[in-house]
This record gives structure tokens, C-alpha cells and sequence, in this order.
């Protein structure tokens, strides 16, 4: 990959698995040092011994508002600077009892929010206030979903969930439109099914993967992979996205363009 990155400090907020590993592998090919944040301290220390100088790795819970202000912190201090923040943190709330509508309960509905929703503000506004008090612009990048705009009611009918990953849209694109004039942009990368630990219910059923051969045609019908998304990250952390702020980038294999119901 193309150093399109070197010399930028990027904080990767749910760096060290899944889709968050792959865009901190991603950053570090493409020159920069990253700050990875994961709950999980063996997959921490994993990070560390993989990447070894080009990273330090936080364990920590991004619905903790102190977080990515100390990640942000310690890229400052070991890196010399902070230029960039991707949000990958979260996930689906169907365990804390997210479903449909009339299924979904209290509690599921408050922890979807704050798994999703609550750790992205967190990080966003401790990136904002970091690129204010530096006094240079910056790129920050959140991860959504293609189920905020364009649902899928017999396989993910998880509309809490939904609702965060619409409303990160409604907080990217507010933000953007308050910041410009700073230069600090800000954009969102909404995948749809994704291989990774969060999808693996749904990897394990055939009816699903049935319908994900039509509904996400591109390249043979498949799931995607956590690197599909990585070129339109580390084009949005660079200076190539420099006139680029408030869109919504779906890496969804074709699922916006497609009914998804018939075999061709």
C-alpha cells in the first residue's frame, strides 16, 4: 500500500479485532502509528506483538467517555501529534434483547445505544476538542451500517441497533457541517454483512448466506471482509480527502442497489 499516511498518528477506536484490526493494519501499511483501543487485553497484546513500534494499544470500553480522551493523549505524547480518529467500536445489542420493534426491550434498547451510539459521541467529541486545541484540521471516520438507510426485516430486523447506526449518520453529517471552516472532517463508512466476530450468526446460517449471494451480488455474491473496507478509510485519513466531509460511503457489495429475493 501507498504511504498515504506517513507521519499521521490515527487513534483506531475498536482496533484490535475485527474490522478495527484490519484498518489498523491498514493505517500502519500505509506509513502512519496507530493508537489501537479494544476491550479485550489478550487480543491488546496480540496488536502489540504483531505491529511492535508502529502501535500502542489501549485496553479499554469506548462507552467510557475518559477513553478515547487518553488514547488521543497517548498518541500525542508517543507519536508527536494526532491527525486522525476512526470509531469501529460497537455492536449488535440481540444479546441484551434488541430485535424487532415490539420485541425490543428496555434494557436492550439502552445498551445498543450506548454500545453504538454513546461510544461514538465519546470519541467524536474528544477528537473535536483535540483538533480545537491543536488548532489543525483533522479526519475523523465512523463506522455505520447499511441497515440506517436501507433495512433487511426477515434476517436483521435489530431496530435498536438500527437506530444508532442512523443516528451516527445524523451526528457525522451535523458535525461535518459545524467544523469545515476548522478543516476537520468528518465522514462515515457504512458496511453491510461483514465477516467478522459480531456476524457470525449469521455466517453460520445458509438461508442468510442464500440471500446475501443476491442481495450483495459484487464479486461472486459473498459476505465482505474486514479489508474491503480499508482503501476508503486510508483515503479519508489522508490529505487525498482533503475536500471530502459529511458523506456516507457504503461498502456494501452492492446491498443498496439490489432486491436481494432472486436468484439470476
Amino acid at each position: 500500500m501507498i504511504s498515504h499516511l506517513r507521519d499521521k498518528c490515527i487513534v483506531v477506536i475498536g482496533g484490535t479485532s475485527g474490522l478495527g484490526l484490519s484498518a489498523t493494519r491498514a493505517c500502519i501499511e500505509a506509513g502512519a502509528r496507530v493508537v489501537a483501543v479494544g476491550r479485550d487485553a489478550a487480543k491488546a497484546s496480540d496488536v502489540d506483538a504483531r505491529f511492535g513500534d508502529t502501535v500502542r494499544t489501549l485496553v479499554a470500553d469506548a462507552t467510557d467517555p475518559v477513553t478515547a480522551v487518553e488514547a488521543i493523549a497517548r498518541g500525542r505524547a508517543e507519536f508527536g501529534g494526532f491527525d486522525g480518529l476512526y470509531h469501529v467500536a460497537g455492536g449488535s445489542g440481540r444479546r441484551f434483547g434488541d430485535g424487532a420493534l415490539h420485541e425490543v426491550t428496555d434494557d436492550g434498547w439502552r445498551r445498543t445505544m450506548d454500545l453504538n451510539l454513546t461510544s461514538a459521541f465519546n470519541s467524536n467529541r474528544a477528537a473535536a476538542r483535540a483538533f480545537i486545541e491543536l488548532g489543525t484540521g483533522g479526519s475523523v471516520v465512523n463506522c455505520g451500517s447499511v441497515l440506517a438507510f436501507d433495512p433487511s426485516p426477515r434476517f436483521f430486523a435489530t431496530h435498536a441497533y438500527a437506530a444508532s447506526k442512523a443516528a451516527i449518520v445524523g451526528l457525522t453529517r451535523s458535525a461535518a457541517g459545524c467544523y469545515a471552516p476548522r478543516g476537520i472532517r468528518f465522514n462515515v463508512l457504512a458496511p453491510a454483512l461483514v465477516a467478522t466476530p459480531m456476524s457470525r450468526r449469521a455466517q453460520e446460517d445458509d438461508a442468510i448466506l442464500d440471500f446475501i449471494r443476491t442481495k450483495q451480488p459484487l464479486d461472486g455474491g459473498r459476505i465482505g471482509h474486514p479489508d474491503d473496507l480499508d482503501g476508503a478509510l486510508v483515503w479519508l485519513m489522508s490529505d487525498q480527502s482533503r475536500f471530502v466531509t459529511g458523506q456516507v460511503i457504503a461498502i456494501d457489495g452492492g446491498w443498496g442497489a439490489s432486491d436481494g429475493q432472486f436468484a439470476r
